[in-house]
C-alpha cells in the first residue's frame, strides 16, 4: 500500500470511532446533565442560570460553534441538555467539544409543550445580551460567542421573560 492509501484508511477509521477534527464535530447531541466534566480538566463551561421565574417546565440548554452559519439555526446545536426548572439559580455543567468559539442558549419552557411561547417562556444566552422585540430575542453571534480553551470556564446566564 502506499502511504497515500495507508492515510486515507488511518482517516476513515478515526472518523468513523469519533476521533474526527473539532470542526466536524456532530450536531444534535442530546446528553444527560453530569457535573463530571466540571470537575476535570475540560472543556468544559460551568453556566450559574439566575432568575428562573418557577419551578414549571423545562430548561433546556443548547450549545452552539460560535459561528453566523450555526447560531440559533434549527438543528445546528452541538450539545443540548434538558432539566426540570427550578425556580431562583441552578447550575449547569455544559461539555464543550474541543476548544474553539462557542455560544450558549437557554430556553425555560414553563409549560412544558416543547414550543416556544413568547408570552411565558423565558430565554437567556452567553453574554447575557440585551433581548427586545426589535432583535426578537436573537441577538448576533458577534454578542454571544465565548472562547474556550481546555479548561472549565465560569459563566452566569440571566433568564428573561417577557
Amino acid at each position: 500500500m502506499t502511504k497515500r492509501i495507508i492515510f486515507g484508511v488511518m482517516a476513515a477509521l478515526a472518523a468513523s470511532a469519533g476521533l474526527s477534527a473539532p470542526a466536524a464535530a456532530q450536531y444534535q447531541n442530546e446528553i444527560r446533565h453530569s457535573v463530571a466534566p466540571c470537575q476535570g480538566s475540560g472543556p468544559a463551561v460551568w453556566i450559574n442560570v439566575t432568575d428562573i421565574a418557577s419551578s414549571r417546565g423545562t430548561l433546556r440548554v443548547q450549545l452552539y460553534r460560535g459561528t453566523r452559519a450555526d447560531w440559533l439555526e434549527h438543528g445546528r446545536w452541538l450539545n443540548r441538555i434538558e432539566l426540570p426548572a427550578r425556580a431562583g439559580s441552578m447550575q449547569v455543567c455544559m461539555p464543550v467539544p474541543a476548544a474553539g468559539d462557542y455560544a450558549i442558549a437557554i430556553r425555560h419552557d414553563q409549560n412544558g409543550n416543547g414550543q416556544t411561547d413568547l408570552t411565558s417562556d423565558g430565554g437567556g444566552m452567553s453574554n447575557n445580551p440585551s433581548i427586545n422585540i426589535f432583535n426578537l430575542g436573537r441577538p448576533g453571534i458577534d454578542r454571544t460567542r465565548f472562547s474556550i480553551g481546555r479548561e472549565v470556564r465560569s459563566m452566569s446566564i440571566r433568564m428573561r421573560y417577557m
